[in-house]
């Protein structure tokens, strides 16, 4: 028997040829779906990023992947034309066939692959506008595009949606869209849950009752605004932690923008001893209030009062505003003020008090 006559034996209604060619076509597109996709993808980064603004590694960190898989889906495609499903193989059902499995199953996955292309492109989009939205001021910009990229993978989620029921398993798309609307097929999928999310998602886009990189105190997290979606709000805590907060509970609960205020607020008190004289007081006092009077990082004037005579010590009420609402700022100003304080209770030979109990004996 020669090679020929090898080739053409049959095997399930297919020679040994076509199962070659099928398995051949598999191999090329394995190898060479790298190849053929970082060439596409430097042609689409040549006529999309005309500014610049993303580097190339990047942009084939996005689409290499998901174009080497349509790609490879091709050469599996034009592979199995020449390939015909055996009939025995079939199912009872007339137009349930292993033909139709296939081609529908491929198609699934075909479109799924498409998808996953489209969506690496609003990934694109978003990280061009993004860097274009930190050349600006505004912070408007910056809570906008996380929004619209939501909306945007949404859109395609719902297209990929309808293409599916309308290509693979033959649905009259615009006759359900025209009975139901996309508004209640969206409604009926969706959880309650995940309706109000949505609907306080546009109450906050709509009201603006903060903006990302605003500094919010909500219950009991305080941080600054990351990022604003659909579902959920990101706060970076202090403690560098990230706190996903849904949208329903930011519009619900209370919420302090602290980042609206123009300044911080430093409210304490100190205590000297019982032993510090009336003169010796009022010097202290006057003292700490021109200090924070004339401080060039202090804003309005600072409240300086004997409070009160407390267990121990006699207290000293100590309040003033920084002219930064930044945190870092702050505490260098803070700090700055109570080396200067310390050194005016020195010079004044006064000394600070601390909790302290006279226990007496008796004979």
């Amino acid at each position: 028997m020669d090679l020929e006559q090898f080739l053409q034996q049959q095997f399930l209604s297919n020679t040994l040829e076509k199962y070659c060619w099928f398995i051949g076509f598999i191999l090329f597109g394995l190898i060479f779906k790298k190849i053929i996709s970082k060439y596409l993808s430097q042609i689409l980064y040549k006529l999309l990023n005309r500014d610049s603004l993303i580097n190339l590694q990047t942009f084939d960190s996005l689409l290499i992947k998901p174009i080497g898989f349509f790609i490879l889906l091709i050469f599996i495609y034009f592979g199995s034309l020449n390939i015909i499903f055996p009939t025995d193989l079939n199912f009872e059902t007339k137009d349930f066939k292993l033909s139709t499995i296939f081609n529908k199953g491929f198609a699934i996955i075909l479109i799924i692959s498409i998808s996953k292309i489209a969506l690496r492109f609003v990934d694109y989009f978003g990280i061009v506008f993004t860097k274009k939205a930190n050349m600006t001021e505004s912070k408007m910009d910056d809570q906008l595009i996380p929004f619209i990229i939501e909306l945007g993978k949404i859109a395609v989620y719902i297209i990929i949606f309808f293409v599916l029921l309308g290509k693979v398993f033959d649905i009259d798309v615009t006759a359900l869209a025209a009975g139901v609307g996309i508004g209640g097929i969206a409604i009926a999928m969706a959880s309650k849950e995940s309706l109000e999310n949505l609907l306080g998602s546009f109450t906050i886009f709509f009201d603006k009752p903060f903006l990302v990189g605003d500094l919010v105190s909500t219950g009991n997290i305080t941080g600054t605004v990351e990022k604003f979606g659909f579902r959920s709000t990101r706060i970076r805590t202090f403690d560098k932690s990230v706190v996903t907060v849904p949208n329903k509970n930011m519009i619900s609960a209370e919420l302090d923008n602290l980042g609206k205020r123009k300044v911080r607020r430093a409210r304490f008190y100190i205590g000297l001893t019982y032993d510090t004289s009336i003169d010796q007081m009022k010097k202290v006092v006057s003292e700490i209030e021109s200090l924070i009077n004339d401080h060039p990082r202090t804003d309005q004037e600072g409240r300086v009062k004997f409070q009160e005579f407390g267990a121990s010590s006699l207290d000293i009420m100590i309040l003033y505003y920084v002219n930064s609402t930044k945190w870092d700022d702050f505490i260098d100003v803070k700090e700055d003020i109570n080396f200067k304080i310390m050194k005016i209770v020195n010079e004044n030979n006064c000394e600070f008090a601390f909790p302290s109990t006279t226990v007496y004996l008796q004979k």
